[in-house]
């Protein structure tokens, strides 16, 4: 069931599965490939080439990414994040601060929520692209804007990765483990489709289309009145355990 209402979401954040949402954000991004075009030149951005060619094919390519013809790169096989799209702000996504961040944060603020971290994230990738599999420290509100991707999850993440395994990165590899597809919680994913992925639950995303982008609203330490997500709790006690540690690693998954 897709959540439409404040109060349905305000039920269902604490607690996985992943659910559907809608948000009505007004903002219309430019095309993706132009946004491509534009990120795989900035020093932030991190990308990897992937697919069945050989290593030389695969290291060219590599070398090439940031200057080749954006027409030959996106027939390539490859994935893409960029983290601090607040750079982009007076150019590209002009108007994204005014128009998404600012009105979800005083939405997110009027129904009683707090938080530490809220930056949106981008992801670009071509057919046959799969990000690793993993899980964040962060909430995400995933935003489908072009193409087709699938996310996947599971219906019951604790069964197959404890918070506390979560907490210490025990999760991050190419591939997911071998599971029973029936536990599977899978969403394709297409342009204006939103969905909430919870904090310390595993998950790995395919594509599905020549090309597709996504933005995900980042959320590092989410609470509602005082309560943190139920998976989110480990998280906690273990920087309560280890202050050392606490906000030392960041709170996204870089290998994505």
């Amino acid at each position: 069931m897709t959540i439409t209402t404040p109060d349905g979401f305000t039920q269902r954040w604490r607690q996985p599965p992943n659910f559907t949402l809608e948000v009505g954000f007004d903002y219309v991004f430019l095309p993706a490939v132009d946004i491509l075009d534009y990120v795989r030149r900035d020093e932030g951005v991190r990308f990897t080439l992937l697919g069945d060619d050989d290593w030389q094919v695969c290291m060219d390519r590599t070398a090439a990414f940031r200057t080749a013809p954006i027409e030959e790169v996106v027939t390539w096989t490859f994935r893409l994040v960029h983290f601090n799209l607040s750079r982009f702000y007076a150019d590209l996504l002009h108007g994204f601060q005014e128009e998404v961040m600012v009105p979800w944060r005083s939405h997110l603020s009027a129904q009683g929520f707090t938080w530490q971290r809220l930056a949106p994230v981008l992801f670009l990738s071509t057919a046959g692209a799969a990000s690793t599999y993993h899980n964040d420290n962060s909430h995400g509100l995933v935003w489908q804007v072009h193409g087709a991707k699938t996310f996947h999850s599971y219906l019951e993440p604790d069964e197959h990765l404890a918070a506390d395994a979560a907490v210490l990165g025990e999760t991050t590899g190419e591939e997911p483990p071998e599971h029973d597809e029936s536990d599977r919680q899978s969403v394709t994913m297409r342009p204006g489709d939103q969905l909430w992925s919870h904090a310390l639950t595993p998950h790995w995303v395919t594509t599905e289309s020549a090309l597709a982008m996504s933005v995900t609203l980042s959320h590092g330490g989410l609470c509602h009145q005082g309560c943190f997500s139920e998976r989110e709790l480990a998280l906690r006690a273990y920087w309560d355990e280890n202050p050392d540690e606490a906000w030392v690693h960041d709170l996204r998954n870089v290998r994505y």
